[in-house]
């Protein structure tokens, strides 16, 4: 790579790292925000929050670096051409393929950097995410422990906690349990705590009474106690396994699944997934393609180059918009799979060919009317 070359490369640096860090922290906001309730309504910690939420983060790099690139390409080469110094490159003896190879090695390291998360960082995370919302969602102590409100666990019992200690051992305590209409129960507690134990959870009430109606005899039975055990294994799910999804699965998981029912039910789609995700960073270097196509070929020209950014995004979005029709069909068709990488793969054949062609001249008549 000669010094020009290493120019144009430093040209683009700047503008990728700009668009890359702007578009993942919009997008990573605008995600995280459908999570803000489980700070507001489960009571999770900023901490934890923010881990849950930067599992997501892989994913989210996976779509936005090909994006990124594409900005940053049509941006810096847009401006090369608009300065002119495209013409003084070329003046200098360099092809239109020799400028376009700063862009192309960089889409092409773009790629290689695409598949450890699209391959590995991006099911990992969505599977580490998921199980953590099963996690949340089956997990009482996210919400017994929330103070000042009637927490409703299941449809018949509903438990309000005054306040809570740092060690997790909380404060005046009710608890109303109907499970059985004919006889519903409720208990006040100075202190209590939620435990669990080999048989399951159990919410532990200290220094309270239970108050138990019979509405058959009309009768109310009162008993103190210093220390009540209330059984809540039934509000805990008992599942330890559950189905993975196309998006938390590996790439041998995708292809040779175990062969359950729901595995067969969905093969189609799972070898849909594993066709996507090799064919997904591919999608960046058929961007930057596009751009430089879009900005090295035609005659030069300071009038119309808004055109061609606008030709240039539809182009992408067409590009992206036709995969992604092909993934969904091939979940349906399988043999349809091989389209994902003839759509990516005749892009850039194309763009290629008319990087290598070079510039074209305009005719005549056009020149001269531009010049006049």
């Amino acid at each position: 790579m000669n010094r020009l070359q290493r120019y144009i490369l430093r040209q683009l640096l700047g503008p990728f790292l700009f668009f890359l860090l702007v578009l993942t922290a919009v997008i990573w906001l605008t995600q995280s925000l459908r999570f803000v309730d489980l700070i507001v309504n489960q009571g999770l910690s900023a901490g934890y929050f923010l881990y849950l939420t930067m599992l997501l983060l892989p994913g989210l790099l996976a779509i936005i670096l090909p994006i990124s690139l594409f900005a940053a390409v049509l941006y810096s080469y847009q401006r090369l051409a608009t300065d002119s110094e495209v013409i003084v490159m070329r003046s200098a003896g360099l092809s239109t393929l020799a400028i376009a190879w700063p862009a192309v090695l960089l889409s092409l390291l773009v790629a290689v950097a695409g598949y450890p998360l699209t391959l590995y960082l991006m099911p990992a995370g969505q599977r580490a995410f998921k199980d953590m919302r099963t996690s949340l969602s089956t997990n009482l102590s996210h919400v017994l422990v929330q103070e000042g409100r009637f927490n409703t666990i299941g449809n018949n019992l509903t438990v309000y906690v005054r306040a809570r200690s740092g060690s997790g051992e909380l404060y005046g305590i009710l608890v109303h349990d109907s499970r059985n209409p004919g006889q519903p129960v409720t208990m006040m507690a100075e202190s209590g705590a939620l435990v669990r134990t080999q048989e399951g959870p159990r919410f532990v009430l200290v220094n309270g009474n239970r108050q138990e109606v019979d509405h058959g005899e009309g009768q109310l039975s009162l008993l103190q106690f210093d220390k009540y055990t209330l059984d809540l294994n039934q509000f805990i799910s008992q599942s330890d396994r559950r189905w993975l999804k196309p998006g938390e699965r590996y790439l041998h998981e995708l292809l040779w699944p175990d062969g359950s029912a729901d595995d067969l039910a969905n093969r189609g789609a799972l070898l849909a997934e594993a066709h996507d995700r090799l064919t997904s960073p591919l999608y960046g270097t058929a961007f930057v393609l596009i751009a430089l196509v879009f900005t090295l070929s035609g005659e030069h020209s300071r009038r119309g180059r808004g055109m061609r950014v606008v030709s240039a995004v539809a182009c992408v979005v067409l590009l992206r918009a036709v995969g992604l029709g092909f993934v969904g069909l091939s979940a349906k068709v399988p043999a349809l799979s091989a389209m994902l990488y003839l759509n990516v793969g005749l892009a850039m054949a194309i763009c290629t060919a008319l990087l290598i062609r070079g510039p074209r001249r305009l005719p005549l008549p056009s020149l001269a009317r531009e010049e006049g």
